[in-house]
């Protein structure tokens, strides 16, 4: 079986989602998670593996860059060791009209809804490896959140920390993850 070589996300190209601005000018431009795209394709689906490694951006934990779907998209993501925070919020224009979590672990699942752009966190001392079932030409559209300088919520430290260039921004919602993944994802299609 070939083994796929993982599209590497670095620590520059993430520079326009960073909370901590002042650690990013000294930071140096190291690899922050894995991902390994395709590895399966079943019924018009795409099966990806990304790893997280744990380490803070200075005061927040590390993430992913963030992203929305073009076109009207479902996601669904599981736990396959560590845990995630899996952070949804769902805009017009500047404005968010609904922000959520999830918490999730070892086995447990997230839903990404319609209309949601999402990110993960790794909030833990362990490497997060996490899987994720996306339709086949589901691609990811990164510029309004990098327009944003990120989702309008950061996870720090402290603790969730607004994001001020978001006009309105709701509180924050915490929902239950999926015990586990459905085994039929035509919902997906």
């Amino acid at each position: 079986m070939e083994i796929k070589k993982p599209d590497i996300r670095y620590l520059q190209e993430m520079k326009k989602v960073i909370y901590d601005r002042e650690w990013l000018k000294k930071a140096p431009n190291y690899k922050l998670y894995f991902m390994y795209r395709g590895l399966k394709k079943e019924n018009g689906l795409r099966y990806n593996i990304t790893v997280i490694p744990p380490r803070m951006l200075g005061e927040e934990f590390v993430k992913t860059k963030g992203h929305d779907h073009k076109g009207n998209f479902k996601e669904i993501y599981t736990v396959l060791n560590g845990q995630a925070i899996y952070l949804f919020q769902k805009c017009k224009n500047k404005k968010v009209s609904d922000v959520f979590a999830i918490k999730a672990r070892r086995g447990e699942s997230a839903l990404i809804p319609k209309g949601y752009g999402h990110i993960t966190i790794n909030p833990g001392k362990k490497v997060l490896k996490e899987a994720d079932w996306a339709v086949e030409n589901c691609q990811n559209d990164y510029k309004f959140i990098e327009k944003m300088k990120g989702m309008c919520y950061y996870y720090t430290k402290s603790g969730w920390i607004k994001n001020e260039n978001y006009k309105s921004v709701p509180k924050l919602k915490f929902k239950k993850p999926l015990k586990k993944a459905p085994k039929d994802l035509s919902f997906l299609l």
